[in-house]
């Protein structure tokens, strides 16, 4: 039977207004972003549009996100903690304080990104990866005719003094990771001999572990150490910097998200969860700047991005550097022995 007018304007109205966007609001989930803020805000946007659940984000550095998700244990607001360096996930998922979920996405994941997940036991999950370095204001270091540092050793030398950013490693994931790494590459003892000599060069430990890369970006410092993706960044917007994967080996780290145990979205939070490990999810970090490489193997990398196999990246131990013992033990020696030094 043919449609009728009225019925066939009614139909036609209704496909119209779906293509359009979501035909309704379907509640709402409480993201807690631990990535840059653009790529924060149009996660938020494009999973609006998508699903039509309402987001709740904030962003925090992932030290101050995970000191928030402890102390709200007892009472959780959030729902979902989204990117951020995976040791204080770990550290969280073996604490009891994130939910197992095991995402139908998984099987599109590069293998690094599956590997936390189960090292997790399924509580996080990797959802980008970047290798840690340094970058140098390319422009400064030729007027001021300082020779380019290519190596964890040059940041001691002493026409450095008072020109390098770094963060603090209890509020940046950034910063945690390269506390790690130095342990894992020289031994404890020397690593913690280097922090305290490189202590005296540092200008400022900042809350957040890219500002040191826009400090170096704009002359504020002559160095920033951070990922090398928070760098480029930077550089794609002509800023004169110089990305440097120290001579020596460097660590990287697995950015991940998870399910906060107890939220008050769940069905929600797990929608937000399979719908970031999509294609259509990391197609946004371009479109923002964000060089990390993608977990889905079917997303594409930016061709900024840098090429972590041309970095001689050492064997990071996620398990035994984000357990709650050793980070909780690392970074209380860091405010003893560096932290509390006098500049």
């Amino acid at each position: 039977m043919p449609l009728t007018l009225t019925r066939a304007a009614f139909l036609g109205g209704l496909l119209a207004f779906a293509a359009a966007g979501p035909v309704a609001a379907q509640g709402q989930v409480v993201v807690y972003c631990s990535m840059q803020e653009d790529w924060c805000n149009a996660a938020a946007r494009g999973f609006e549009q998508a699903t039509g659940i309402r987001v709740a984000m904030t962003r925090r550095s992932s030290g101050e996100t995970y000191a928030l998700i402890r102390a709200e244990a007892a009472n959780p607001r959030g729902d979902v903690w989204f990117g951020g360096t995976g040791d204080p996930h770990l550290q969280a998922a073996e604490e009891g304080l994130l939910e197992e979920y095991r995402s139908p996405m998984l099987e599109q994941l590069q293998p690094w990104a599956l590997r936390q997940a189960e090292q997790a036991r399924f509580r996080t999950v990797g959802i980008y990866a970047g290798a840690l370095g340094y970058s140098y204001n390319r422009r400064e270091l030729e007027r001021r005719r300082i020779a380019p540092p290519t190596s964890w050793a040059d940041l001691l030398r002493p026409e450095f003094r008072g020109e390098i950013q770094v963060a603090n490693p209890n509020s940046s994931g950034t910063s945690y990771t390269m506390l790690a790494t130095l342990v894992q590459l020289m031994g404890e003892e020397q690593a913690f001999q280097y922090l305290r000599q490189l202590h005296r060069n540092i200008a400022q430990y900042t809350r957040s572990g890219a500002a040191p890369a826009r400090a170096a970006a704009t002359g504020e410092a002559l160095i920033g150490i951070t990922f090398q993706h928070d760098a480029v960044a930077q550089a794609v917007q002509g800023a004169p910097l110089v990305v440097v994967s120290p001579a020596e080996g460097t660590g990287y780290e697995i950015g991940s998200m998870s399910i906060i145990r107890g939220a008050r979205n769940m069905e929600n939070a797990r929608r937000f969860y399979d719908w970031a490990l999509s294609v259509e999810a990391m197609a946004i970090m371009p479109r923002v700047q964000a060089f990390q490489v993608p977990a889905n193997r079917n997303a594409p990398v930016p061709p900024e991005a840098p090429d972590l196999s041309s970095v001689r990246l050492i064997d990071y131990d996620f398990a035994r550097w984000g357990s709650s013992a050793e980070r909780t033990r690392l970074l209380a020696r860091w405010d003893r022995e560096v932290g509390a030094l006098p500049r």
